[in-house]
């Protein structure tokens, strides 16, 4: 991208393409050079049928038997040329039968009107110049490759208007010397068509980085406002998100879903002893500790309050998410987090309120299951906290 803002901050015309930022421009540009190159080389052979049908018509049987043989050079030469072209070879490989492939093709006209004399000589070379000229402003080829055409376009004239006995040598190179004015600006024109393709191409670029940048940024603020910034772990806004998408999308195919509300046990006091800065670090060790107890990928844990985290369990039934609760309460017991004034013991605990879906049962909204899990919560700080209770639905009551 340094090289492409560097290109484009230059002068149009001295835009050149190296390295890495021409083998993506050729390989970008490649079907669509290819289906030109190939249409231009069966349209040049279909012309050269139709054209030898009518001079067959309007010509003399002689005549036209002399141009048959030079006629008959074209096709071969434009069909292996257009063969070559339905899929990607070699640069050299392709400039090779290309110029190849042009180069007889000029040949043959010329000779259909030399060996046919009269009129038809001169009639033919110009013709063949015409033919070159299309050639160089169709293909969407190297400026060398363009030139080399033109080139051998002119030798080509040179050397029959040369042997043409109806002019002087002094009218075959002025001739010459005209038509290659001609080609020397429709080389300039293709040059010029290039430059912009490749300046095209180089904004195309400029204009994908950005909006990858973009794209990449917005991702990133959307990341963002879906995390709480302190912990890293999912915000309330997208544990909303995820519960309204699973309440609405996936609930009656998997019919289970459970949530644990975790709450760390004399969360004020530790902020009132140790100060605020050990708070938010113990947030951040708690976050961790229950992001790794989860079952897989599909558990989600979120912040939701100041030192409450809701936890929800897709699938999962009242055993399954005992088992995760009473691992997050061990482990963040077993971390042995400094909380001296606790009520508890001198470390961090957490209480936790379960809840879940009966399989026998009403659906619930997740608002529902969310309140028993808090009300669960309330009995087992009650209870005396650093520990677990599931809400039973059937009673209202919750039990251990």
């Amino acid at each position: 991208m340094e090289q492409v803002e560097r290109l484009l901050g230059g002068r149009t015309r001295n835009i050149r393409l190296n390295g890495e930022l021409a083998r993506l421009f050729r390989e970008r540009s490649w079907p669509q050079t290819a289906k030109i190159i190939r249409a231009w080389m069966i349209w040049v052979s279909v012309l050269d049928v139709l054209t030898l049908g009518l001079y067959a018509i309007l010509l003399p049987t002689g005549t036209v038997m002399s141009m048959l043989w030079p006629a008959l050079i074209l096709p071969p030469a434009a069909l292996v040329a257009a063969m070559v072209f339905l899929r990607p070879r070699a640069l050299w490989l392709q400039g090779v039968f290309l110029l190849s492939a042009v180069f007889f093709i000029l040949l043959s006209v010329a000779l259909v009107g030399v060996n046919a004399g009269g009129e038809l000589y001169e009639r033919h070379l110009t013709i063949m110049l015409f033919v070159a000229v299309t050639a160089i402003i169709i293909f969407p080829i190297l400026l060398g490759w363009a030139i080399a055409i033109g080139a051998s376009a002119l030798a080509i004239y040179l050397v029959f208007q040369l042997h043409n006995p109806g002019i002087e040598v002094g009218s075959a190179l002025a001739g010459t010397l005209f038509f290659a004015s001609g080609v020397a600006a429709t080389v300039v024109a293709r040059r010029t068509a290039t430059i912009l393709a490749h300046k095209s191409f180089l904004l195309e670029l400029r204009d994908r980085s950005r909006l990858a940048e973009l794209a990449d940024a917005n991702s990133q603020l959307e990341l963002l406002a879906r995390t709480d910034p302190l912990t890293g772990v999912a915000n309330r806004r997208s544990m909303m998100e995820t519960l309204y998408r699973f309440w609405n999308e996936d609930l009656t195919r998997t019919r289970g879903a459970a949530m644990l509300m975790c709450d760390v046990d004399d969360f004020k006091r530790l902020n009132d002893s140790l100060g605020h800065a050990e708070g938010d670090r113990c947030l951040v060790k708690v976050a961790g500790i229950i992001q790794s107890s989860m079952r897989d990928e599909r558990d989600q844990v979120a912040r939701y309050g100041g030192e409450e985290f809701l936890v929800f369990l897709p699938g999962a039934d009242e055993q399954e998410a005992m088992i995760v609760a009473e691992r997050v309460r061990t482990r963040v017991e077993a971390a042995s987090l400094p909380n001296p004034t606790s009520r508890v013991v001198p470390y961090v605990t957490v209480s936790i309120g379960v809840a879940a879906l009966k399989q026998d049962r009403e659906l619930v909204s997740a608002e529902h299951l969310q309140r028993q899990a808090d009300a669960a919560l309330y009995l087992a700080k009650k209870a005396g906290r650093n520990c677990l209770i599931i809400h039973a639905p059937e009673t209202g009551q919750t039990s251990d």
